[in-house]
């Protein structure tokens, strides 16, 4: 019998866009001035405040800068469904996806360790010439390794092009030393991309054995509720505390990051809402609601994420509940009376942001407030209907009105975020420092916000190399 195969007639670039602003936005958040004299408190994560900067675990609220990573964790859950539903249709065995997922993980895991110890920051307090030449060499030794390569090529030379960027890139960890004179550590890795491999691994098999089976899936949330409740500050015994804090691989895998399904979770739950709708066919011009309603529904879920996030860094608690009550209520009356499968693609989701709000909104007082870091239970669930209000909100953009070319960065730099998030460290940091340009944007921020408009600068430069990438059909891949 011949595989089934589905054609989707769309493809969901706002989710793209909303993982390339999320990795753009992670970026530029790392370039933000830390000087005495600093910015605003609402341009750093809230549990680390100016002018000291130093963690505040007490301090609740979130800002801009807390909605990245989540809204990046949103984005991964919401491709599980895309990418492995098109394998399960293609008539891949389980057994065969399960092999690959591990093989992502493996990737996902070196690039951890390598992307930490090749930043020219991390090689040297003081980087020199050399220092910067080293840390690009050591960027483009990624492209044999992780590149996509064109299917038609001769596998010999596939295989040649990965042997040669794997030899040489653990020639050249083995070789490099670091200011404290140690050598390459297996604890010496980039928390954020450890954090993304266990999702990766752990995500993509809770979606694979879940897939036909929703409330298994939100079943699982609430074990894993359970196992974060038994390990409160309070509770200091008991087996499961003993699970919690067990890791056979310390250095790569913790049960804590498994809490990070509270994200990635609600986003297969919107990625399989999107897969339905990219198999429909595309319909007509023809829209049930008019264009002043599409812009009402997208100005609201602009102003979801915006209302939200200076509501919650105030502690306006009361105030900021009834508003968004309010404003699900008006929104929820918009999207009624659907007729096209995208109208019924917002309605269906939304549906899902007014669940993720409403539970992220009780359970905010809990854990002392809104937090990032320690994230607690209201900080995920609020994100993640956050993120859903971030897609629509670019939907309508690309898929109602067409202006595809207002978010065609964001959209390219989603479509190869690795490239992005190694880039702005070991390509463009050391081109700009090698040429004598970092100088010069040195000079000139002077204060904290050209400090800021140097953070923004050099992300763009990221972007458009990003972008170039994506154009010439350069894409990194696990």
């Amino acid at each position: 019998m011949e595989p089934r195969i589905n054609i989707t007639t769309k493809r969901a670039l706002a989710l793209d866009a909303l993982r390339g602003f999320a990795i753009l936005t992670m970026i530029l958040s790392g370039q933000i001035p830390f000087h005495t004299n600093t910015l605003p408190a609402w341009m750093y994560h809230a549990q680390v405040p100016p002018p000291e900067h130093k963690w505040i675990p007490t301090l609740p609220g979130i800002t801009w800068v807390d909605l990245v990573f989540p809204f990046f964790l949103f984005a991964m859950g919401a491709a599980f469904p895309l990418a492995l539903s098109r394998r399960l249709d293609e008539g891949v065995t389980k057994w065969k996806i399960s092999l690959s997922i591990l093989e992502r993980g493996f990737l996902l895991g070196f690039f951890a360790l390598y992307v930490q110890a090749i930043r020219p920051y991390v090689i040297s307090k003081s980087p020199t010439t050399e220092t910067f030449l080293i840390a690009l060499l050591a960027f483009f030794l990624c492209f044999p390794i992780y590149t996509r390569l064109p299917k038609d090529w001769n596998l010999w030379i596939k295989i040649a092009i990965r042997v040669i960027g794997w030899v040489s890139a653990f020639l050249l960890l083995f070789n490099l030393k670091y200011p404290d004179g140690s050598g390459f550590s297996l604890y010496r890795s980039d928390i954020i991309i450890v954090v993304l491999t266990n999702m990766a691994v752990f995500g993509s098999f809770v979606w694979l054995f879940t897939r036909s089976n929703l409330l298994v899936r939100l079943g699982l949330l609430g074990i894993l509720i359970a196992i974060r409740l038994s390990n409160m500050p309070i509770q200091t015994e008991g087996w499961v505390s003993k699970i919690w804090n067990y890791s056979p691989i310390p250095w790569m895998y913790r049960l804590y990051y498994l809490q990070y399904l509270f994200i990635v979770i609600p986003g297969m739950i919107a990625g399989e809402i999107l897969l339905k709708w990219m198999k429909t066919k595309d319909e007509s011009n023809d829209k049930g609601w008019s264009n002043l309603q599409y812009i009402f529904i997208a100005f609201l879920m602009f102003f979801f994420v915006f209302e939200l996030l200076v509501g919650l860094y105030n502690r306006w608690l009361i105030e900021t509940t009834i508003l968004t009550f309010v404003l699900l209520l008006v929104t929820y009356y918009l999207l009624k009376n659907p007729i096209t499968s995208t109208e019924k693609l917002y309605r269906e989701l939304f549906y899902w942001a007014i669940y993720w709000l409403v539970l992220g909104l009780f359970f905010e007082p809990y854990e002392g407030g809104i937090k990032k870091d320690k994230a607690t239970l209201s900080y995920y669930f609020i994100t993640s209907g956050l993120a859903i209000c971030t897609i629509i909100f670019f939907s309508i953009i690309i898929d109602v009105f067409k202006k595809k070319k207002w978010v065609q960065l964001l959209i390219d730099n989603g479509q190869n975020p690795m490239i992005a998030y190694a880039g702005v460290n070991n390509f463009i940091i050391p081109i700009l420092s090698l040429t004598g340009l970092m100088k010069l944007l040195n000079i000139m921020a002077v204060t904290p916000w050209l400090g800021f408009l140097k953070g923004l600068i050099i992300t763009f430069l990221l972007a458009l190399f990003v972008s170039l990438c994506t154009r010439l059909k350069i894409f990194w891949r696990t």
